[in-house]
């Protein structure tokens, strides 16, 4: 069985749990996403439960993309216990370098435990490296083939598996590379694609335990469900309902047979 297959298979025999603490902005469709898929999703952000929840979740996944410091403080208690239980951590760095507080942020979470993967636009990527990168508030202005550099750095300071979302995704770890060549340029158009991509590499983190191919397997299904989306949808408002219905009726053997791996 093709691993892509063995893994949207597993993912939707099992419904992970999967526990986000994201951003007020995508919070509904990246729950809507992860249904979709074949995911359970939670999304707990109160300090007093975050331990807990990451305790019986699959995966979690941290996003920064609206930060408080009683958010940030749960995003470290959070990423704590699930390191401390082997769980996976996805991070989205949402904004990287746009400003002080969440560059300061970052670091502070990075301190606190190593993701097992990173999933970006690459001028988040190259901030989060600490290579430049300039970003237009959470857009990037860069493109993913500039930040292999910056994302295999990343990989190998931090152990972990970087994703570097645009026209061609990149996944890196250490000496590991897979381009995907797959999406479609209206994804860019609406609100959440990112974030529900980084919540979907959670969900495959959850059931396929090489992070290096979950995270090949969550971009190859956006990017496959992005272009089945645009069948159906050529703009943005109805492009976001077709891509969840396109999440939902993806058969595994229709992501083998369109997904673009290099």
């Amino acid at each position: 069985m093709n691993t892509l297959e063995h893994d949207l298979n597993a993912l939707r025999a099992t419904a992970p749990l999967v526990h986000n603490i994201t951003n007020y902005v995508v919070m509904n469709y990246t729950a809507n996403a992860l249904l979709a898929v074949g995911a359970s999703p939670v999304m707990a952000h109160a300090i007093e439960e975050v331990e807990e929840m990451a305790g019986i979740a699959g995966a979690l996944v941290i996003n920064i993309g609206t930060l408080s410091a009683p958010w940030v403080q749960a995003m470290k208690l959070a990423m704590k216990k699930a390191a401390d239980l082997g769980k996976s951590i996805v991070l989205d760095p949402v904004g990287a370098g746009a400003t002080g507080y969440r560059n300061t942020v970052l670091s502070e979470l990075l301190e606190t435990a190593a993701p097992t993967v990173i999933r970006g636009n690459a001028s988040e990527i190259l901030a989060l490296a600490g290579l430049g990168g300039q970003t237009k508030g959470v857009d990037s202005t860069a493109s993913s083939m500039s930040s292999l550099d910056a994302a295999h750095s990343l990989s190998e300071r931090l152990g972990c598996v970087v994703s570097v979302s645009g026209a061609i995704d990149v996944i890196v770890q250490k000496n590991r590379v897979a381009y995907v060549e797959n999406g479609h340029p209206l994804m860019t158009k609406v609100t959440g694609m990112g974030c529900s991509a980084s919540a979907i590499a959670g969900a495959f983190c959850a059931v396929q335990p090489d992070s290096f191919q979950a995270a090949v397997s969550a971009a190859a299904t956006m990017g496959v469900c992005g272009q089945l989306a645009f069948s159906k949808a050529t703009a943005p408002g109805s492009f976001q309902i077709a891509f969840l219905d396109a999440l939902a009726e993806l058969a595994p053997e229709k992501l083998v047979e369109l997904a673009r791996i290099r």
